[in-house]
C-alpha cells in the first residue's frame, strides 16, 4: 500500500484514516480563529489608545462665556455658558446652583409642532471627551425662575455641578437678550 497513515479495509475497499492522523483535530481550531483575530484586534486597538494617553483619563472641565439674559418677564430668565472638556472622559452637567433666590433648572428648546418651540427640563447634558457643550437660546441653557433683579453689564455668580468632575464655579455677565 505504500500509504502508512491509511488503512485499507479488505472487505469493502474504504480507505479509512489510522490513528492519531484524524484532520478533524484542525476543525475546532478553525472555528475559533475567527472570534480569536477579533480578541486580538480589539486588544491592539485598547493598546494603542493607552499608549497614547487617553485612555482613562478624567475629564477636565473648565468654564468661559457666562452670560445671563437681563429679564424681560417677570417669570424666568436664561442663563448661558461654554464648557470645554479637554479629558479623556465623557462627563454630566447634572445641575446648576443659581444666584441666591433663584431656582436654576436646566433645559432646552424643542419643536412643539407647526413651527412652534417651548421649552423642555432635562435632568443632565453631556460635555463630551476632548468637544465643548456651547449653550444658545436655541440649545440648552439653565433657566433661572424667578429672575434676579440685574442690568447690563451687572455679573452674577453661579456653580454648575458635574456628575464626576467637581463644581465650578464662575460668573456670568448680564447681557440684554440676543448678544
Amino acid at each position: 500500500m505504500g500509504d502508512d497513515s491509511v488503512m485499507a479495509r479488505p472487505a469493502d475497499g474504504i480507505r479509512v484514516p489510522s490513528p492519531g492522523t484524524d484532520r478533524t483535530f484542525w476543525l475546532p481550531l478553525r472555528a475559533a480563529a475567527v472570534p480569536l483575530l477579533a480578541c486580538l484586534l480589539t486588544l491592539g486597538t485598547l493598546v494603542a489608545w493607552t499608549t497614547t494617553g487617553r485612555a482613562g483619563t478624567p475629564a477636565v472641565l473648565s468654564v468661559r462665556d457666562g452670560r445671563v439674559f437681563v429679564p424681560q418677564n417677570p417669570e424666568a430668565t436664561a442663563a448661558f455658558f461654554t464648557i470645554d472638556n479637554s479629558g479623556g472622559s465623557d462627563d454630566r452637567l447634572i445641575g446648576v446652583t443659581a444666584p441666591a433666590g433663584g431656582r436654576a433648572m436646566l433645559s432646552r428648546r424643542v419643536v412643539t409642532g407647526k413651527g412652534m418651540h417651548g421649552m423642555e427640563m432635562v435632568s443632565a447634558v453631556t460635555v463630551p471627551a476632548g468637544g465643548t457643550l456651547r449653550m444658545t437660546a436655541n440649545t440648552v441653557d439653565v433657566m433661572i425662575k424667578p429672575p434676579p433683579r440685574i442690568a447690563p453689564g451687572d455679573r452674577l455668580t453661579f456653580t454648575l455641578h458635574f456628575r464626576t468632575s467637581p463644581p465650578v464655579t464662575t460668573r456670568a455677565l448680564a447681557v440684554r437678550p440676543g448678544r
